[in-house]
């Protein structure tokens, strides 16, 4: 494994949300057809922080002391239970594109991905070297406190993926590390961002420490929004393909959820969402998908 020692970086330029794009080119034999959901806000550049999404206050921790030091002991734990590391496994597994390059932030000895998909290439970074050196998904990695320093060394358009788990929580300063994270994706590129009710409560930051699950995931939300040209912001509670919305199914639910570690993700692109035509049972009915037999009109 190759490690990569922390170092600054200068910010470049962004490039400009685009409006909307077409794509002949076809992935594992299915037709594509992107949508555009991303919106420019003025003259601001993609990738540019538009707004500020916490208070001064807001951003504060109940410890103050060096986050580098909370987290020089490694810690060969998982913070939540095996019922919510499945369903952020699953995702992954539904989002994050085969064979393409990943990005785990704020990761440590291990990364939830599908063992049974193969990516191009896993970057991680984190706060603890030995943890992250334990992590057998990672091809290389970086460690890096994004609360003295929010850059991610990479280049531009470097990533398909980036995942955040369990961890947005102890950011204080989110608008400038979602700025980078849409700086290293490309266009079309994923993000991934999932969190339970689990947490080192004395390092959160104020704005999350006694919020609702409701309120956390408007705040993840707020995140995405406060950079131009990410995707309007999904928010996922369950992943099942059929929800029984039955008075017994959503006891079901209910109790279920009553019993574990409750499982939160909020999910944006970068500039337009790629959709497949697996996707397209959810986007018929608004003409919106190709599907093979008109792929070929459009292929010139």
């Amino acid at each position: 494994m190759r490690v990569v020692h922390a170092a600054d970086v200068v910010a470049p330029a962004h490039e400009r949300a685009r409006t909307s794009e077409r794509t002949n080119k076809k992935r594992r034999s299915r037709a594509t057809k992107i949508i555009t959901r991303a919106v420019s806000f003025g003259d601001q550049r993609a990738g540019s922080v538009r707004r500020e999404v916490l208070r001064r206050e807001e951003r504060q921790k109940l410890d103050g002391g060096a986050d580098a030091d909370f987290y020089s002991q490694p810690r060969f734990v998982t913070h939540v239970d095996d019922d919510f590391i499945a369903r952020v496994t699953e995702l992954y597994r539904r989002r994050l594109p085969r064979n393409g390059s990943v990005l785990d932030l704020c990761s440590s000895w291990v990364s939830h991905l599908p063992r049974e998909i193969e990516y191009k290439k896993v970057w991680g970074h984190g706060m603890n070297a030995t943890e992250l050196g334990r992590n057998d998904r990672l091809d290389g990695f970086f460690v890096r406190d994004f609360n003295v320093n929010p850059k991610i060394d990479a280049k531009d358009e470097t990533f398909d993926a980036v995942t955040i788990c369990v961890s947005v929580q102890y950011l204080q300063r989110p608008e400038e590390v979602f700025a980078e994270i849409f700086r290293v994706l490309k266009p079309g590129g994923v993000c991934v961002v999932t969190f339970s009710n689990r947490l080192f409560y004395s390092k959160a930051v104020s704005a999350w420490r006694d919020a609702t699950g409701y309120a956390r995931t408007q705040l993840v939300k707020q995140y995405f929004g406060s950079v131009n040209g990410f995707t309007a912001p999904e928010a996922i509670t369950d992943l099942d393909d059929v929800v029984d919305d039955s008075l017994f199914g959503k006891l079901r639910r209910l109790f279920a959820r009553s019993q574990g570690d409750p499982f939160y993700a909020v999910v944006a692109y970068r500039n337009f969402r790629p959709i497949v035509a697996d996707d397209c049972t959810r986007l018929i009915e608004d003409g919106e998908c190709l599907t093979d037999s008109s792929f070929d009109s459009i292929s010139d």
